[in-house]
């Protein structure tokens, strides 16, 4: 089975990027549950010829469309590992929980928090911010509401108009209402604007409403632009708000020497929320939460139960219970496959990869910009680039270019909507790409693009 996901890997750019799933190969895989035990070897061929050809693609170097990594073999053998262990990292007095702390070092560490900073993993920054939620939620109205509820408080919290779709819905599941979200229109560079923050926590305050949160952008999904955190850390001081940062893929930035900088004022955030599955290559799924205030992130989840009584030796013991600092008790060990893959390929080649990265979207964007045919609707700030092909009717074009590049299966670009438009969206988080796929991308828009045009004045 190794050998096979061996064999596979090293044979990505020979595959398609991406294959639609035959229709009679669903209803096969709908069955009735087995009752009888089965052959292994079997249920591993069938995984080879079912499952394999027909996966979401992003291992193939051609995957540019969504905000995904592309794993690594270090990472896929830790998996393994972690799982013949299977551990329970909810609490209690064991190896993988000091290694799952040794690793919230290694990000206090180098995203310059006190050592009294905690840490927690989570499935991902959608979980992580909806942490970060319940942590401000915890400051601004005290531990009572834990039990009693919101009420009628009125918390408002702020974020750019470009936040990802899980701040809003964290809002929602923590009880405050999505539309107690701020969504502040942004500047040229699509980053929150400053003045109409500012003008927007004023007006809430002249309101009777209570601003308790400003929510910064590192990388946001559809542009890749991150908000001044710096300013927003001035802000949020001066006006005594909790300062989350939602860094999914960006804030793994403090990794590269050149995107570190941009990033300047996270380590000045009470909690930031990210990804290691996503631009450290992590396999899924990897999500973590850095909280500035270790006791008030405790204080958020903590919880008595006979059950889980802690003793003072004995495997009941332990001074670290993760279960205390978010909401799942049954946790896996996500944090061996994170370990392996900073302790093997280290933190200064994965920030290699982003510079690269960043790289290659200079090179899409200097290519789009030199085709009369292309228009480019948003800067590479990051790794990201939003463009299209230029059409009497271009959002339908567009959507139409997507769809046959995903069937040709050598590049899978993805759709999102810039100022209003649709754009096609190449984010380059593979670290397998390179400057073949750009061409291949390119190439692809334009033929399709020009066929499409062909065929209208026919």
């Amino acid at each position: 089975m190794l050998d096979d996901m061996f064999d596979h890997l090293q044979g990505l750019r020979d595959q398609p990027a991406w294959r639609p799933i035959p229709t009679e190969l669903r209803e096969t895989h709908r069955t009735e549950a087995p009752r009888a035990p089965g052959d292994l070897a079997q249920a591993h061929e069938t995984f080879l010829s079912d499952v394999l050809p027909y996966g979401g693609g992003n291992l193939h170097p051609g995957f540019m469309g969504w905000v995904q990594g592309a794993g690594t073999p270090v990472g896929m053998l830790a998996e393994m590992l972690a799982a013949g262990l299977n551990g329970n990292l909810g609490g209690r007095d064991h190896m993988p929980i000091e290694i799952e702390r040794e690793v919230v070092g290694w990000m206090r560490e180098l995203f310059g928090f006190p050592q009294t900073a905690s840490g927690l993993m989570v499935t991902g920054t959608s979980m992580a911010n909806f942490i970060g939620v319940l942590i401000a939620r915890q400051r601004a109205l005290g531990p009572e509401a834990r039990a009693a509820g919101v009420g009628d408080a009125k918390l408002i919290a702020y974020s750019s108009s470009g936040v990802h779709g899980c701040v809003p819905r964290a809002m929602d599941m923590a009880g405050l209402g999505s539309a107690s979200l701020r969504r502040v229109r942004t500047d040229e560079h699509h980053r929150m604007d400053l003045a109409i923050l500012r003008q927007a926590i004023a007006a809430d305050r002249a309101a009777g409403l209570t601003p308790f949160m400003i929510v910064g952008s590192a990388g946001t999904v559809d542009t890749g632009a991150i908000d001044d955190l710096d300013a927003l850390a001035d802000i949020a001081a001066q006006e005594d708000l909790h300062l989350h940062i939602d860094g999914a893929y960006g804030a793994l930035g403090v990794f590269s020497a050149e995107i570190a900088p941009r990033l300047k004022g996270i380590e000045r955030a009470d909690t930031i929320a990210f990804d290691f599955h996503k631009w450290a290559h992590v396999p899924y799924d990897a999500g973590f939460l850095l909280a500035r205030d270790c006791e008030a992130h405790r204080d958020a989840f903590a919880a008595p139960a006979a059950y889980l009584s802690r003793e003072t030796r004995g495997l009941a013991g332990g001074e670290f219970w993760p279960c205390d600092y978010g909401p799942d008790l049954s946790r896996g060990f996500r944090a061996l496959k994170t370990w392996f893959t900073l302790k093997v390929l280290g933190t200064d080649a994965i920030g290699a990869s982003m510079d690269r990265a960043c790289a290659l979207a200079r090179t899409l964007e200097a290519r789009v910009r030199a085709q009369p045919e292309l228009e480019l609707l948003a800067p590479a700030q990051l790794n990201i680039v939003c463009f299209r092909y230029r059409a009497d009717d271009p959002d339908a074009l567009n959507r139409e270019i997507v769809a046959d590049l995903h069937e040709a299966g050598a590049v899978a670009p993805s759709l999102t909507t810039v100022n209003g438009v649709v754009a096609i969206r190449a984010a380059l988080f593979n670290h397998r790409t390179d400057e073949r796929d750009i061409e291949a991308l390119v190439n692809g828009v334009l033929a399709l693009g020009r066929l499409s045009q062909r065929r209208g004045a026919a």
